[in-house]
């Protein structure tokens, strides 16, 4: 599997804040496999970065596809239970939210907008036009193809839409 990083197209950071068990964080297996770089402070990130906020006002649509080969994407890889408290943290980058999509991990199987840190940037990639990239980023999960299934047509629709209105149409249409 060729490596993201070396195919210098974008540039995939998770912001580790080592909360959970390291076996079940799909965070720690993207970085041992190269897939993602792992960082340990926000101050790290680059300034125009994409951060993956679930509590962001304006929502991720293809049309910032740029603003993620230009700036690359984050992830914050924490628990759920302290993400309340994580995200209100200011880190500095573009703060998008992403568009409903249900979990597919073991955990939160069906749950709206319950994801791993795996499944949130897959489904970012792939709304933005890069679903070979999303796809590969779950490869090396046996659920991540199922992700992709159970969010098909939603993804689809996302992936096409024209501005933030038409995803906040299609959320409603689907969740």
């Amino acid at each position: 599997m060729k490596r993201l990083e070396e195919r210098n197209m974008l540039r995939l950071f998770v912001y580790m804040m080592k909360q959970d068990d390291p076996k079940k964080c799909t965070s720690n297996r993207l970085s041992h496999l190269g897939l993602v770089k792992s960082v340990l402070r926000a101050s790290w990130l680059p300034r125009s970065v994409v951060v993956l906020n679930p509590y962001a006002k304006d929502a991720l649509y293809p049309g910032d596809r740029q603003l993620l080969i230009r700036g690359g994407l984050v992830a914050i890889d924490c628990s759920w239970e302290k993400a309340k408290e994580m995200f209100t943290k200011r880190i500095h980058g573009i703060q998008r939210r992403l568009p409903i999509v249900l979990a597919a991990n073991p955990v939160n199987y069906g749950k709206a907008a319950k994801l791993t840190s795996a499944e949130a940037m897959a489904a970012a990639l792939y709304i933005v036009g890069f679903k070979e990239e999303a796809e590969k980023l779950l490869g090396p999960f046996k659920w991540g193809p199922v992700f992709i299934a159970l969010n098909k047509q939603p993804l689809e629709e996302y992936s096409s839409a024209e501005n933030e209105e038409a995803i906040r149409i299609i959320e409603e249409s689907y969740f």
